[in-house]
């Protein structure tokens, strides 16, 4: 019998936000958890990371020699996954917090909704400090989610849940963009040959930290996107846009645009 969910996390140097985030998973029923490490210079414990997780699920534990980016540690953990018999699979982020119940509300839609296979969630973006900047509120319809891709993810990575099937098309998360930007070539994929929605619905606080890879490696996660709305591209007003808006965002910095988006939310 399939066991029903676990989830990855791919770790970088930040134990106590890993903590954070596997002490925020509430939910009634067993979910195993997979952490791959990037070769950290600041590691973690594992009896501290046990000790945080109050789920009666199991934890592994992976370690990469040296640090090789963010998207080779995510396909070691898709590698673990793939390994065993899970129906579902997830994702989080070191310092992301999960709200009560997330997992458990994704499962149900899935299995109500046997046509999806992809579910992703709103989320609240907050600072390290837990000050409140905006919301993340996504297109919920797969159509309208395929239409807005080319001007962003769609998605907030860390809230995604999938089925393990998918892994059967979409293998991995794409290594040419392993330091940036390897979810949304990832979801990229995933959209053309399955349907996708989003739960309308805060279900993640999402933590924008000056250390992050979005923040750091800025430029290259837009470079990167930028490539990826040209594989993807096709004549349309959407894949132009897209297209356009991240050349521009290119000059920009991340704190520039979430400034704009703090105002305007």
């Amino acid at each position: 019998m399939n066991k029903r969910l676990i989830i990855t996390i791919p770790h970088y140097n930040n134990p106590d936000g890993l903590k954070r985030t596997i002490k925020s998973i509430n939910e009634e029923f067993k979910i195993d958890i997979v952490i791959t490490d990037d070769g950290s210079s600041n590691k973690f414990n594992e009896k501290d990371i046990r000790s945080s997780y109050k789920n009666n699920g199991d934890i592994f534990f992976q370690y990469l020699d040296k640090n090789c980016g963010v998207g080779i540690a995510a396909n070691k953990c898709l590698d673990f996954v793939k390994k065993d018999s899970y129906k579902y699979v997830a994702r989080l982020d070191a310092g992301d917090i999960c709200h009560k119940n997330k997992f458990i509300k994704q499962l149900n839609f899935l299995e109500n909704n046997k046509e999806i296979k992809l579910v992703g969630t709103w989320a609240r973006v907050i600072d390290t400090s837990g000050v409140f900047l905006f919301d993340i509120k996504h297109p919920t319809t797969h159509n309208q989610i395929k239409k807005y891709m080319y001007l962003n993810s769609m998605f907030v990575n860390p809230t995604v849940v999938f089925e393990t099937s998918v892994l059967k098309a979409v293998t991995q998360y794409p290594i040419q963009y392993k330091h940036a930007a390897q979810d949304y070539a990832f979801f990229f994929k995933v959209i053309r040959q399955f349907k996708s929605a989003n739960l309308p619905e805060i279900l993640l606080d999402y933590i924008i930290d000056q250390d992050s890879i979005s923040t750091k490696k800025r430029k290259l996660q837009v470079k990167n996107r930028i490539k990826i709305i040209i594989e993807n591209f096709k004549p349309g007003f959407y894949p132009v846009y897209g297209l356009i808006r991240s050349l521009v965002l290119y000059f920009f910095s991340r704190s520039s645009t979430t400034s704009i988006k703090k105002r305007l939310n």
